[in-house]
This record gives structure tokens, sequence and C-alpha cells, in this order.
């Protein structure tokens, strides 16, 4: 049965080369939006303490809370992106991550190239691929830059790219970081359509945003972060 199970999950972020007086430690603090600690050997960032939860199918998981309290880490904590430093993650289903959907384009590669080479960091066949590739390189909007090295697209091209191959299988579990906002009103519009299918097919779905309506309003399960 898919489920997404955590139970007592602490993450913390060794500073290996900090004293616990140094100017340098403050920075880091500071930068970090996390919470600095001298509690064992080395200084520690906390990035989460002892978060639980068990979701099921069906479930629409709302994750607030301050910068710093630790959305992110959370996320990329379920999406095996961090070890927890403590604690049980149980988590049954295929993983879809929506954390940053430019990571890991080849920017030597071309947008095409790209589209083959993360569909098969995903998992799928190269049937697979063959049969999506088209509709994909359609629905980027790019028309003959997807035929060129990503190294010439702007920052935009690369978001739409990125977010054409990342939703291209529906998944069990959806991790999404904020509501993405994808190029210009047109594209974004149909973004998200294309985003609201994939939400309704995927059996479960955790969302961090700082919209507490937009959380109210999607959700079923709510977790506040404390700073």
């Amino acid at each position: 049965m898919i489920r997404c199970q955590l139970k007592n999950i602490t993450v913390d972020f060794p500073i290996h080369t900090v004293t616990s007086r140094s100017i340098k430690n403050s920075f880091i603090s500071t930068i970090s939006n996390g919470k600095l600690t001298n509690d064992q050997k080395f200084p520690v960032v906390k990035g989460i303490s002892n978060v639980s939860f068990n979701l099921k199918p069906g479930d629409r998981l709302g994750i607030s809370g301050p910068n710093g309290s630790g959305k992110t880490t959370l996320l990329r904590t379920i999406a095996g992106i961090y070890t927890p430093t403590k604690g049980i993650i149980d988590i049954h289903g295929r993983i879809s991550s929506l954390l940053d959907v430019s990571f890991g384009l080849d920017p030597e590669a071309t947008g095409l190239e790209n589209i083959r080479m993360k569909g098969v960091l995903m998992g799928l066949s190269l049937s697979k691929i063959k049969s999506v590739e088209d509709e994909l390189a359609d629905f980027t909007e790019l028309g003959e830059f997807i035929n060129l090295p990503v190294r010439s697209y702007s920052s935009g091209m690369n978001m739409r790219l990125g977010f054409a191959v990342s939703t291209a299988i529906p998944s069990d579990i959806l991790l999404l970081d904020e509501w993405l906002s994808v190029g210009d009103a047109d594209f974004s519009k149909k973004a998200e359509m294309r985003l609201n299918k994939m939400m309704k097919k995927s059996e479960i779905v955790i969302i961090a945003s700082h919209d507490q309506k937009f959380i109210k309003n999607t959700c079923n399960c709510f977790l506040n972060l404390k700073y």
C-alpha cells in the first residue's frame, strides 16, 4: 500500500571547522537560516527536529512555517536528498519531486537530449521516452531552441524544459516547494493546468508554502514548522 510515514525525523548539518566563538560561526548561522547549536562535539545547524506524520492515499499535506523553519529541508529529506540524523522514514510508492525542476540539466546537451537523459534518470524506458518526447518538446514552446545546447537558454527556458520533463509521468507521492510559476502568463496557466492534473493523479501530495489560503483550500492535513 502506498504510504509516507515519518517518525521523529531530525536532520542536522554538522559544521566541522567552526569554533563556537568565531565570527565565521555567527556568519554561517545567519546565512543558513538554521539553528546553530554546540550540544555535540562540533557545532551543527538544525534543519528539522522530531518531525512525525503518517500519510495514506488521498492525503494532501500542507507544510507551513517561517523562512528557515525547515520546509525545504523536510521535502528534500522525503525525496532522499538528505539523510536523517535520527528517526525513521517509511515510504512505499514512486516519488516525483518538483523542488528544483531545472536541476540536473546538462548545459552542453540540447533540450531534446536532456529530455531523453532526464527520462532515463526518472526510470522511463526508451520506448516510453520516445512516445512522449514530441509532446514534451511541444509543451515547452521552445521551438527550434529544443535542438540547441541548454547553455544558450534563458533561466525561464530552463524552467520550462525542466518542468515539462518533471511532470512527464504520474507519481504516487508528489512533492512541491511553493506553487510553481513558470514563464509568462499564458505558459504559467498551461503549466498550472498540467500540475493540477498531476496532483489529482497522485495518491499523496506534500506541499510547502507560505500561502496559508492555498494550503487551506488544497490540503486536508497540516504541519506548521517552528523556527
